[in-house]
């Protein structure tokens, strides 16, 4: 199935969910969203051993929750990620989640952090999971930094600062390729960036809310 397809797809399904949501139902068919997945190989055990353990420290306070982690994981494996940005890199479970999708397409994480100690303790967690050779953390005020990047960009996720939000999209949009996903957490708190995302009929936007809420925008073709 071509790539384009497929992120149809898994849009299509998100919003069933977000519609069965609204009637009621919680949760996905064939198992609890908030359980870790099945390990299919040596190298997802060890990521998903670092999100376990992640877990039972309580770091996962200030990070994505679990069902929005498998979210994360699903969209960028399914779009064929090559290249992954993501603002906000906290402690770095998210970047866990996209390593589980980057390990099948062959790709990279670029992401920011302006905290050092907890761009220190994601570089811990990368180091124990296995995936720290593919991942690039940038410490600093992102808004400055970004200007580092030139590729294009296959999913970008911002998780940063919401006041910020708006300015990291009109920064980065362009970078995003066509077909390209956009996906921001706890949009609901940032409401510039939800009506610059629904107004701009470049974009085809959808938000689901079994997490935090999380905007989920397609660079349209």
């Amino acid at each position: 199935m071509k790539r384009a397809n497929v992120v149809f797809c898994v849009m299509f399904t998100l919003a069933l969910a977000a519609s069965a949501q609204r009637r009621g139902f919680r949760g996905f068919y064939g198992g609890s969203s908030e359980s870790l997945p099945q390990a299919n190989s040596e190298a997802e055990k060890k990521v998903l051993s670092a999100l376990d353990e992640a877990q039972r420290n309580g770091e996962t306070f200030s990070s994505v929750s679990v069902s929005d982690g498998r979210l994360l994981r699903l969209l960028a494996e399914a779009a064929g990620a090559k290249s992954v940005v993501e603002l906000g890199t906290s402690t770095g479970i998210s970047g866990l989640w996209f390593c589980l999708a980057l390990q099948k397409t062959g790709g990279r994480l670029t992401t920011f952090e302006y905290d050092s100690g907890r761009a220190a303790t994601a570089r811990t967690h990368f180091q124990k999971a296995g995936v720290d050779s593919m991942i690039t953390v940038v410490e600093g005020d992102a808004h400055q930094t970004i200007s580092r990047l030139k590729e294009p960009i296959d999913v970008l996720f911002i998780d940063a600062d919401k006041e910020g939000y708006l300015d990291y999209l009109n920064r980065l949009l362009p970078l995003v390729r066509p077909g390209g996903l956009i996906l921001a957490h706890n949009v609901d708190m940032s409401p510039d960036y939800r009506t610059a995302v629904t107004t701009n009929p470049a974009l085809e936007t959808l938000f689901y809310q079994q997490g935090e809420g999380l905007g989920i925008t397609l660079k349209k073709r």
